[in-house]
């Protein structure tokens, strides 16, 4: 192994022609993902001028990933993967394609651009779990770990650029120019896809159909729900996610603080995701730590605080400030927290509880959104970032006195 590599492990990109395209398609469509929140947030802002309203985008989204999402991971245990990600795919560049049209003429209409993004959303939570299980399926043991890094930093490093870029391409061609860019990254996406080798699931019993693999599914939860530690674990992301989401209050507070200027909304996404590498980058510390469940409600605590500062500070460097700190935080809860689910979850349902923790990470923040939104309709922006970062640090705190099992979990098992 190469010096370079002993620092970031690009062998899965230079050896396996297949992971590459997979890699290069996947980057792209989450490059323009990160556009497409912005497009839809400005447009929706534009419309109505209701945080309510922009509020209810976590709706579109939250409530396709819970329910979607868990039937893509019965679908992707019961039909050829590679297929599945292709339909669902094909779907959400269609629609992202329609999303681009309604803004090039004009149609003004705030619910059809809602029942657009929670189609496209539906579409990619349906396949989302058939695409996760490409990568063991691709390379060597050996190389799935550096694959999934490499996918890691191309997360992070679109959550830092697209936004910034979307605030630009609105700012300069309006919405219609970032919907266009995701229907084409989408569409890209395919490429790798189509390539890759039939990807049917390994299992003997593949052939039970989809209400087997429903009951399959309702296991996971029951496990997760009935283990400590784990139920742990989740309430401290629900609180993170139901009661401190602050992006549903990005387009209010920019409206109020900055001009309604659509390239500092941009900014209040990057700046999350620039604290999200920094401590990806310098994670050591954390996913060394001998007690995960104490770093995740530590840090949970502080995604919290930073953003009900965020609420409060004034100026444009103050808050990216906090947004930053903020990211940085969620970034080692997000981390401790997985550590903790693969290794305290029965190796018999880890799958399940996986792809349970997918849809509570992934969906909740809709829903956080949407109660954001909610808020912010009654008293404003600023006091519904500053009372629900405060909210979050109450029921963190909380969830850290009283579950003895999460504070005191340990990777070797002992306490």
């Amino acid at each position: 192994m190469s010096a370079l590599d002993r620092v970031l492990d690009t062998r899965p990109l230079r050896g396996h022609p297949g992971f590459r395209r997979l890699w290069v398609g996947t980057t792209a469509s989450t490059f323009s993902g990160q556009v497409a929140v912005v497009a839809v947030l400005t447009q929706v802002w534009e419309l109505t001028a209701s945080p309510v309203l922009v509020g209810v985008v976590g709706l579109a989204t939250g409530v396709p990933i819970a329910v979607f999402g868990t039937l893509g991971g019965t679908l992707a245990d019961a039909l050829d993967r590679r297929r599945l990600v292709l339909v669902t795919s094909a779907a959400a560049a269609v629609v992202a394609g329609l999303l681009a049209l309604q803004a090039a003429i004009g149609l003004r209409s705030w619910a059809l651009v809602l029942a657009l993004v929670a189609a496209q959303t539906a579409a990619t939570a349906l396949g989302s779990s058939a695409r996760r299980t490409f990568v063991p399926r691709l390379l060597p043991r050996g190389q799935v770990g550096p694959a999934l890094a490499l996918n890691h930093i191309a997360f992070q490093a679109a959550m830092l650029v697209g936004p910034a870029l979307a605030g630009l391409l609105v700012a300069g061609w309006g919405t219609t120019a970032a919907y266009g860019l995701d229907a084409a990254a989408t569409a890209l996406s395919l490429y790798g896809v189509a390539r890759l080798p039939a990807m049917r699931p390994d299992r003997t019993d593949a052939g039970r159909g989809l209400a087997a693999g429903l009951r399959d599914t309702v296991e996971g939860w029951q496990v997760l729900l009935r283990t400590p530690v784990l139920r742990a674990a989740l309430a401290t992301d629900l609180a993170q996610t139901l009661l401190a989401m602050p992006v549903a209050l990005f387009p209010a507070l920019n409206a109020e603080r900055f001009g309604d200027d659509p390239r500092t909304l941009g900014l209040f996404l990057s700046a999350i995701a620039a604290g999200g590498i920094v401590a990806a980058l310098t994670s050591g510390p954390a996913t060394r730590a001998r007690r995960p469940g104490l770093v995740m409600v530590w840090a949970a605590g502080l995604w919290g605080l930073a953003l009900a500062a965020f609420g409060l500070v004034d100026g444009l460097v103050a808050g990216l400030v906090c947004l930053a700190v903020a990211g940085a935080a969620d970034t080692v809860s997000v981390i401790s927290r997985g550590t903790l689910i693969q290794l305290a979850t029965p190796d018999s349902h880890l799958g399940r509880v996986s792809a349970a923790e997918y849809v509570v990470g992934v969906g909740a923040p809709g829903i956080g959104n949407a109660r954001a939104g909610l808020v912010a309709g009654y008293v404003g922006p600023e006091p519904a970032a500053a009372t629900g970062g405060a909210a979050c640090v109450v029921c963190v705190a909380l969830v850290g006195v009283t579950a003895r099992e999460l504070r005191r979990w340990t990777v070797d098992g002992r306490d």
